[in-house]
């Protein structure tokens, strides 16, 4: 079989085995196991020995220590109910303007993106608390199920995000270390936030049906004095740990698992201050710790087995060649490799689509003269439409099941297309201005 075909032949047993509905952890790796043995002619020594030595180059990366640690923060902090005080107050502070409900659903989540980097927690959390808040001022249900689907899923982007750890994981450069990842990706983060805030005010204020403000007698409850307190009063216990986190690492003086840990112990004494510390839910935070942990690491081993295979049989060179070699300019070859990043999130999981490309885009981003901490960017802003865009969005899933009961899935569909369309417009600003995404790295780490 020629390699060619063995490449494409590849792909689409992975593509056929997901469609069929088999875990995709165990679904990379039977995959890998099959063509490593007709590349390697049924050695299965030899396979297995290649199998070995990367699961143990994987177990020994001590960057990925990371990751249970920011996990069991976010499910800290999720019991700390830090996001229900802090919309409780922008409830009252912004309520009063067209749309202001739903720019303070922005404004929480942002914030809570920056201390968790789960997006379930974020999604979960503004759809128990904001969406029968919105639906009891009138906001129409496809705006709602917009604002909180597109504003939980920040928590993938803005650092602390578990997905940058993994991507730096997997590329192994110091250009994609996790501190430049953080750091790069806080403004195109912030970017993102501000789109979501710019459409609601501007679409509110079009038509106000769409998210009217609160009755005056409710904005006037509270003087200037005391909203500003109940806001700074939320705001301060978020900003101090997004401090103890992002600051340590972007001031050099912490590792991001170094950072990671002081994080974790930064969210439970919040927890321990607020009073939500009890042993049930320590319970909880460690066993959900542990499942998503177990999960985000088998999905690593079974992905980079399929692309060390995928790559020692020569299938990554072919690829190469397809878009190098095909003279096409390397804009056309950047806008194939975002859309193909695009249409997997469709139908395969962020970690899984990072797994299987980043091996292979890599290296042809660098051949085509690609900045590597640009494109990883764009990779990382790319993968945002993931959580939204049907059939298999997890946003929509994790909205729908905590939404009031008179929203059907139909709402949520209609109400994420705006957002998705935003998300690529963020795409394409960053593809112009780059150093959205270079000049903070460069600023705090050099180079």
């Amino acid at each position: 079989m020629s390699l060619e075909l063995l490449t494409v032949a590849m792909f689409a047993a992975l593509i056929l085995t997901i469609t069929l509905g088999h875990e995709l952890a165990f679904t990379l790796a039977g995959v890998a196991t099959l063509f490593g043995l007709i590349d390697n002619g049924f050695n299965i020594p030899g396979l297995f020995d290649l199998f070995a030595n990367n699961v143990w180059g994987l177990m020994n990366n001590y960057t990925l220590v990371a990751i249970p640690l920011f996990i069991f923060m976010a499910q800290l902090l999720d019991q700390s109910k830090v996001a229900d005080a802090l919309f409780e107050s922008l409830h009252v502070v912004l309520g009063g303007i067209k749309g202001g409900l739903g720019l303070s659903v922005v404004v929480v989540c942002t914030v809570f993106a920056a201390t968790t980097g789960i997006i379930g927690a974020s999604v979960v959390a503004m759809g128990l608390l904001a969406a029968p808040a919105l639906t009891n001022k009138g906001y129409q249900k496809e705006m709602t199920s917009g604002i909180i689907c597109a504003s939980g899923t920040l928590g993938i982007l803005i650092p602390p995000s578990i997905m940058m750890v993994v991507y730096s994981g997997l590329t192994g450069l110091k250009e994609t270390s996790v501190g430049n990842l953080f750091a790069g990706a806080i403004f195109p983060g912030l970017l993102l936030s501000g789109l979501y805030f710019l459409y609601i005010v501007v679409r509110c204020n079009l038509n106000p049906r769409l998210g009217p403000p609160i009755s005056r007698e409710e904005a006037s409850r509270y003087t200037s004095s005391q909203k500003w307190g109940m806001t700074l009063k939320s705001l301060l216990p978020p900003l101090g740990l997004i401090l103890m986190v992002m600051g340590t690492i972007l001031a050099g003086v912490a590792t991001a698992t170094e950072a990671a840990g002081m994080g974790a112990l930064g969210a439970f004494l919040l927890a321990l201050f607020n009073r939500a510390i009890t042993w049930p839910v320590i319970r909880k935070a460690s066993v959900a710790t542990l499942r998503t942990t177990s999960m985000v690491m088998m999905l690593f081993i079974g992905g980079t087995f399929f692309s060390t295979v995928f790559l020692s049989m020569g299938g990554g060179d072919v690829v190469a060649d397809l878009f190098i070699g095909s003279g096409l300019n390397r804009w056309a070859a950047l806008g194939i490799m975002m859309f193909i990043i695009f249409i997997l999130g469709m139908f395969i999981d962020w970690a899984a689509i990072l797994l299987v490309t980043v091996p292979i885009f890599m290296p042809i981003a660098s051949a085509l003269d690609f900045n590597p901490l640009w494109f990883s960017m764009m990779m990382c802003v790319n993968l945002q439409t993931s959580f939204l865009t049907p059939p298999f969005g997890y946003a929509l899933f994790y909205f729908k099941g905590v939404a009031p009961p008179e929203y059907s899935m139909m709402h949520v569909y209609k109400g994420i297309m705006p957002f998705v369309g935003l998300q690529v417009l963020g795409l394409i600003i960053l593809a112009v201005f780059p150093a959205l995404a270079t000049w903070l790295p460069a600023f705090f780490f050099g180079g």
